[in-house]
């Protein structure tokens, strides 16, 4: 059974609490938006999600979507959810003001994210994808392309989407074909495939608008001669309505293993009309731009299924009776006790509890820095941040969508064989979870990106916006009169970090192969100190609001319990990771290929 409650409490504790004392997120832009008022959003965006988008959520994974004609409709009652969605503002909630967005804060925007993944990921696509679209055309656009489409855009009437993928090439881009030739007007004729592209065509808006990465006559091979270009699927009259079909066709779309409410296609674009966004040849800045806001969205599509996953296991553990509890029967009146009641059942859902509320407080941690990154006024913050954001980026997007599907696997554990089969609804969990793990940049690239691009970016810089705080940090929680235990584990973990960091520094230098053999361990490792970071914070907080009196003892109290269990449980296999990667890369590398 798919149940989900929006958990407005701990969303309310990352907006409001746990960061108070944090410099980032602080900036006159948001000083309009009052506490109250953003618990409203909130809490509409939580109705929303579970009234609107979560009774789609089975119902559209059972039936698809269907290409017919040419044209791709959406599952039964998409259509329909999607107009309330547009029609309450929702579309335009984190955008600019300029193009008619509502400009709130980024941390209330990956909330709903969260709500929307966590109801229907497949439905968030649709609207992530323009999001994304429009955030690369606000910083590289002309002017006359941002005020044709950009407000359209924003409120979601027409939508986004980003072509990126060809048959021949995911991850290389260097290797795209599609082609743009120059025409006498300033237009491009676009021609070339494109696959996997999320949203390409449904029935939900009068248009959609294609960022496409494609190559002039006289590009450069590589990276360094793709260019980016706006081609919409209609193109405009003379009044700017959709009118005359763009030469845009689906040639089919997939047959995926999950997210089956979106729309995945393969388009074709032959001599269809575009326009350069950007400078030539510099397409991979927009799309850099529009692929980062990408990865933290697709981050928090783990955390969202993680968070339904867990909360269906919560059902099932309280309903189901089996066996005793080893202490003693809990429940003598009923022929057997719940499994909530077992150790290893525990075990599994709090792993889940933890995975979701460490996620959701990172999360807010980072969301809070791209505020200041791009919002902020003080040149020394909006560095920090911007620092900051780049080097946690991969790791959100990696290891958010690493702990969703573990939290869905779980999930149909908890619920043993009813979980096997599709009328308990939590093996579409872990069908809908398993696609972050790949798109937007693998888990794989993304440890690369972050070993490889971030660790000595600027001498290490970027590592000193998270380092620094965490450091300090540790020696507060070490002095703390309840915590001192916590502090001096939470230390040895930031010390097998930065032992890591230096293990990697140093043969990565003289080998290449050894940063690439430990990438996937020193991300995780990171991962999982930012999350002793906030762990730790949420539990000296919840600590004195205990000591202060408060009438929501049960909420701090469990707080500090998560907390516990985290230091206890999660964080020691992770520490350990630093002996994998002090043993480098010769068993991962030694044997031949022929031989495998």
């Amino acid at each position: 059974m798919q149940v989900y409650e929006p958990p407005l409490r701990d969303m309310r504790f990352v907006l409001h609490e746990l960061f108070a004392d944090e410099p980032f997120g602080k900036v006159a832009a948001n000083e309009e938006f009052t506490p109250d008022l953003l618990d409203a959003i909130l809490e509409e965006a939580g109705k929303l999600a579970r009234e609107v988008l979560l009774p789609l959520n089975r119902s559209g994974d059972e039936e698809g979507c269907h290409l017919e004609n040419g044209v791709v409709r959406t599952p039964e009652g998409f259509k329909q959810a999607y107009d309330t969605f547009r029609e309450g503002g929702w579309c335009a909630l984190a955008a600019d003001p300029a193009w008619g967005g509502q400009g709130l804060p980024e941390t209330v925007n990956k909330l709903v994210e969260e709500m929307i993944s966590a109801s229907n990921v497949s439905f968030g696509l649709y609207p992530g994808l323009t999001h994304g679209a429009t955030t690369a055309m606000v910083d590289y656009a002309s002017e006359d392309l941002k005020n044709t489409y950009l407000p359209k855009m924003v409120e979601g009437v027409w939508s986004g989407t980003m072509c990126l993928t060809e048959a021949h090439c995911g991850t290389d881009l260097g290797l795209l074909r599609t082609k743009a030739v120059p025409q006498d007007d300033g237009s491009y004729k676009i021609t070339g495939g494109k696959i996997f592209i999320s949203a390409g065509e449904h029935d939900l808006t009068e248009n959609i608008i294609h960022l496409v990465l494609a190559r002039l006559p006289d590009a450069p091979p590589g990276i360094k001669g793709i260019s980016m270009f706006l081609v919409p699927k209609l193109l405009l009259d003379d009044a700017g309505n959709p009118s005359k079909p763009n030469n845009v066709s689906v040639a089919a779309i997939e047959h995926k293993m999950g997210i089956k409410a979106s729309a995945t296609c393969q388009l074709n674009f032959d001599d269809s009309t575009g326009w350069l966004v950007g400078t030539p040849n510099k397409g991979m800045q927009a799309m850099f731009r529009m692929m980062n806001n990408e990865r933290v969205a697709v981050g928090v599509q783990g955390l969202g299924i993680g968070e339904a996953a867990y909360q269906s296991a919560v059902w099932y553990a309280k309903d189901r009776l089996q066996g005793r509890s080893l202490s003693g029967a809990k429940y003598p009146d009923k022929p057997a006790d719940p499994i909530i009641v077992h150790p290893d059942v525990r075990r599994m859902l709090m792993t889940m509890r933890a995975y979701n509320e460490g996620s959701r407080a990172v999360c807010g941690w980072v969301a809070r820095a791209l505020e200041t990154a791009e919002k902020g006024t003080e040149p020394e913050a909006k560095q920090r941040a911007e620092d900051f954001v780049a080097l946690m980026t991969p790791v959100v997007k990696a290891l958010f969508t690493d702990l969703g599907f573990e939290s869905a696997n779980l999930a149909v554990q908890v619920y043993g064989g009813h979980g096997y089969i599709r009328e308990s609804g939590v093996e579409q969990y872990v069908r809908d979870a398993r696609i972050a793990q790949i798109y937007e940049g693998t888990n794989g690239i993304q440890a690369l990106d972050l070993v490889g691009r971030k660790m000595g970016a600027h001498n290490g810089r970027y590592l000193r916006s998270f380092f620094h705080p965490v450091g300090r940090f540790i020696e507060e929680l070490k002095a703390h009169e309840e915590f001192g235990k916590m502090g001096e584990a939470f230390e040895k973990a930031f010390q097998a970090l930065q032992l890591a960091t230096g293990t990697i520094a140093q043969k990565g230098l003289a080998d290449p192969e050894e940063a690439g053999a430990a990438a996937t361990e020193y991300l995780r490792l990171l991962g999982f100190v930012a999350m002793g970071y906030t762990f730790g914070k949420s539990a000296v907080l919840a600590h004195r609001k205990l000591a202060e009196g408060t009438d929501e003892a049960d909420f701090y109290k469990a707080k500090i319990v998560t907390a516990r269990f985290f230091f206890d449980r999660l964080l020691p296999p992770a520490s350990a990771l630093v002996l994998a990667i002090k043993r480098g890369k010769a068993s991962m590398m030694e044997l031949p290929a022929e031989a495998f």
